[in-house]
C-alpha cells in the first residue's frame, strides 16, 4: 500500500484503523471501543483499555529475549564519556529506583517532578513514573526558579528529581540552588527531592527533604508494572502560553503508545534493533517522543545526547555520533544545522565520517529553510525531511511518510498529513480556503490517538486556545497553505502574517528569499508596526563565519533581493545585520519579543531564553532602524 491508499483507509475508517494499530501493543486489557465521545468537542481514545507504558518500553523486549540489546547509548563530549544501557539493564535500573519511590509514598497518579540534564538517568526516571502510574512533568533543567515554582504549584508534585548540576561547554549550570529557590517560592511543597549527584558538583542536601538518588535505592524491593486506564495521563509537559502561564499539555496513556509506535517505522522508518538518534532534549516534546519513548517502545536503541551541534568540540560532532554508532534515522532542529552551515559552509567536517548507515535526515521545532535543507541535501547526499507537530500532538502532523513511500520532496514543505489529521486551510470566518490561499491551519476533530485531550487542571483554557476559534477543528495557530497536489506549507504563526497596506504577506516567504543571500547564515522577518502602511516588515541576518565585507552593504542587498523575488508590495526597506538572534533553548526564535521591543511595547522576559543578552544588541540594532525609542 502506497501513501495514498494508507491515508483513504483511516479516512473510511478512522476507528477501524487506530484498532488494527493498537494490536502491535502489549496490553493488560485490550482495547474494546477506539474513540471515545466525551460530548461538547471532547474526545478520548482507547479508554477502556489497560496499560503500562513502562512494560511496553523495556520490560517486553526483554521478554521477547531481546535483553541483551542496547536500549540508550550515552554520548557526552562534554563530559568525555560514552556507555551503552542494555534493555535487561534498563529494566532493573527503572524497577529499583520506581520501587525506592513506591517505598516513599509515590503512587498512581502522583505528580513528579523531573528537573535533569541530558544524562540516560532523566529517562530512567521518566520510566520509573510511568512504571508506576505516577504522571511526570519534566521541566528543562537549568530552568529559573520562578518558572519552576510556577509549575510546582500547578502540577503539585508529591516528589521533585533532580541532578546536582547541568554543563554547557566551559561552564557547570547549578541546578540545586534553582531548585532550592523554586520550592522556596512555591506554595505547594514536595514531600521529597531525589537528587543525581554529578561528580562535577556534589551539591548540599537539605536535611529531612532531600534523598541521594544511589543511596534511597539500597535494598528496596524493584517495582512491577501497574496497569493504568487508556485515558490516564502519562505526563504533563509544560509548553509557553500567550499569557505568560504556562499550559500544562496532558497526555494520554493509551494513544501515545499505539501513535508513537506507528511513527517509528511509517514516518522514520526505522526496525526495531536499529539505531534512532533525534538530538533534543528531554525538556521539550521532541525528547519525550523521540529520544525517550517511541524508540524504546518501537524496540530500537535511542541516543541520549549531552553536548551542542558546535563547540563540543567542533561542528562535527553531529557526523561522529551518526558514524561511530551507525544511526539509521537523525531528527534534529533546522536551527541546529543553521549553527552547523555557518562553521563549516563547505561540508569539510561531513567528509571526515563515514555516514554510509544514515538513511535519511528529519527536521521540525521550526520552519526548516530551503536554503538549510538544500545544503545538508547537497553536503550529505542523503534525504531531508521537514515535518511538521506541536508540543501538544506529540507526533508528527504533515511529514514524509518514509517507511510507507518516499514520496518526492518539495522544498518548503514538510510534506503531506498523516493518517488520524484531517487538515483544512481556513479564512477568519471558518471557511476552507482554495489550494495556494494563505489562511489559518486547521485540524479537523477528533485529533488521532496520542494527542492532547485537554490541559491540566485548565479545561476552559484548552477550549479557549484550541476549540473556540474554529468551532469543530482544533486551531494549530499556525497560518500556511496546501498546494494542488495536498502538500502542506506553513508560512508563519499566525501572529506572523503580516498586514502591509492590505496585503496579507508571510513573514516565512521573506526569510526564505533573506536566506538565499551566500553571506547569511541565519535570518528572521517580523512586522512592526508602521502609521501609513499599518505594518512594514523588518528583517534581521546573521552571517557566516569569515564573512568581513560592510553591513550596510549586505543590508542594501538583502533589500534588494526581497523587493526583487517578493516584489515591491512587500516594502521591505528595513534590515540589519546582528550577531545571533534571541532565541529559546530549543531554537525557536523569539518574534514577538522582538516585534514588542520594536514597537516600544512592555514585555515579560520569556521563560525559556537561551541569553537574556541578546535583547540587548536586537534594541540597539532597531534605534539603529529607527525603532525601540
Amino acid at each position: 500500500m502506497g501513501y495514498k491508499d494508507v491515508y483513504a483507509a483511516w479516512k473510511a475508517d478512522p476507528e477501524g484503523f487506530w484498532m488494527e494499530q493498537a494490536q502491535a501493543i502489549d496490553w493488560d486489557e485490550a482495547p474494546k471501543q477506539a474513540l471515545f465521545d466525551r460530548g461538547d468537542h471532547l474526545y478520548e481514545w482507547f479508554a477502556d483499555a489497560k496499560v503500562n507504558t513502562c512494560w511496553n518500553a523495556v520490560d517486553r523486549h526483554v521478554e521477547a529475549g531481546r535483553g541483551e540489546q542496547t536500549a540508550i547509548i550515552y554520548d557526552s563530549p562534554i563530559t568525555h564519556t560514552k556507555r551503552e544501557i542494555s534493555y535487561v539493564e534498563l529494566r532493573n535500573r527503572v524497577a529499583t529506583l520506581a520501587g525506592a519511590l513506591r517505598a516513599k509514598g509515590v503512587d498512581k497518579g502522583d505528580r513528579v517532578i523531573i528537573y535533569m540534564p541530558m544524562i540516560p538517568e532523566a529517562l530512567e526516571a521518566m520510566l520509573a513514573c510511568a512504571r508506576l502510574g505516577a504522571i511526570h512533568s519534566v521541566v528543562f533543567g537549568g530552568f529559573a526558579s520562578n518558572e519552576l515554582a510556577v509549575r510546582i504549584d500547578d502540577a503539585k508534585p508529591k516528589c521533585i528529581i533532580a541532578a546536582s548540576c547541568g554543563l554547557e561547554p566551559g561552564r557547570v549550570v547549578h541546578y540545586k540552588p534553582l531548585l532550592d529557590g523554586a520550592i522556596d517560592m512555591a506554595k505547594h511543597k514536595p514531600d521529597f527531592c531525589v537528587i543525581f549527584q554529578r561528580e562535577q558538583e556534589v551539591a548540599h542536601l537539605e536535611e529531612g527533604r532531600d534523598v541521594n538518588w544511589h543511596g534511597f535505592q539500597y535494598g528496596v524491593q524493584p517495582a512491577e508494572c501497574v496497569p493504568v486506564e487508556g485515558n490516564h495521563p502519562a505526563y504533563i509537559l509544560y509548553t509557553s502560553g500567550t499569557t505568560g502561564q504556562p499550559k500544562g499539555v496532558v497526555r494520554p496513556t493509551a494513544g501515545h503508545l499505539v501513535a508513537l509506535n506507528w511513527t517509528m517505522k511509517n514516518i522514520y522508518n526505522v526496525d526495531p534493533g536499529e539505531v534512532f538518534w533525534a538530538a533534543s532534549d528531554v525538556g521539550w516534546v521532541v525528547g519525550h517522543s523521540y529520544i525517550c519513548y517511541a524508540p524504546l517502545i518501537h524496540g530500537n536503541t535511542t541516543i541520549v545526547f549531552e553536548g551542542k551541534p558546535v563547540g563540543t568540540p567542533d561542528a562535527g560532532t553531529f557526523w561522529r555520533v551518526i558514524s561511530e554508532h551507525k544511526v539509521r534515522s537523525f531528527f534534529t532542529a533546522p536551527t541546529a544545522f543553521r549553527a552547523v552551515k555557518r562553521e563549516d559552509p563547505n561540508g569539510e567536517f561531513i567528509r571526515k565520517y563515514d555516514l554510509s548507515q544514515l538513511r535519511a535526515v528529519y527536521l521540525a521545532g521550526e520552519r526548516a529553510d530551503p536554503d538549510t535543507i538544500e545544503w545538508a541535501q547537497k553536503m550529505l547526499g542523503k534525504p531531508v525531511y521537514d515535518h511538521w507537530w506541536q508540543t501538544e500532538t506529540g507526533w508528527t502532523i504533515a511529514g514524509m511518510p518514509a517507511g510507507i513511500e518516499a514520496l518526492p520532496v518539495k522544498i518548503g514543505s514538510p510534506s503531506v498529513p498523516m493518517p488520524g489529521y484531517d487538515i483544512q486551510v481556513l479564512d477568519e470566518a471558518g471557511h476552507p480556503m482554495k489550494p495556494g490561499e494563505l489562511g489559518a491551519i486547521a485540524v479537523k476533530l477528533p485529533l488521532p490517538p496520542g494527542t492532547l485531550p485537554t490541559l491540566w487542571n485548565a479545561p476552559d483554557r484548552f477550549k479557549k486556545s484550541y476549540l473556540s476559534h474554529f468551532p469543530g477543528y482544533y486551531e494549530t495557530g499556525d497560518a500556511g497553505m496546501i498546494d494542488e497536489d495536498g502538500y502542506l506549507y506553513i508560512m508563519a504563526r499566525t501572529d506572523d502574517v503580516i498586514n502591509v497596506a492590505g496585503h496579507r504577506l508571510s513573514t516565512g516567504g521573506m526569510e526564505e528569499v533573506l536566506a538565499s543571500h551566500p553571506d547569511v547564515a541565519e535570518c528572521a522577518v517580523i512586522g512592526v508596526t508602521d502609521q501609513l502602511k499599518g505594518q512594514l516588515p523588518m528583517g534581521f541576518v546573521c552571517l557566516t563565519s569569515g564573512v568581513n565585507r560592510p553591513h550596510d552593504e549586505i543590508a542594501k542587498e538583502c533589500v534588494k533581493l526581497v523587493r526583487d523575488k517578493i516584489g515591491p508590495v512587500a516594502a521591505f526597506k528595513l534590515c540589519a545585520v546582528v550577531d545571533r538572534l534571541p532565541k529559546t533553548r530549543s531554537g525557536k526564535i523569539l518574534r514577538a519579543t522582538m516585534v514588542k521591543i520594536a514597537d516600544g511595547e512592555d514585555f515579560k522576559m520569556p521563560a525559556t531564553i537561551d541569553d537574556p543578552a541578546i535583547l540587548d544588541e536586537i534594541k540597539l540594532a532597531l534605534q539603529g532602524l529607527g525603532y525601540a525609542k
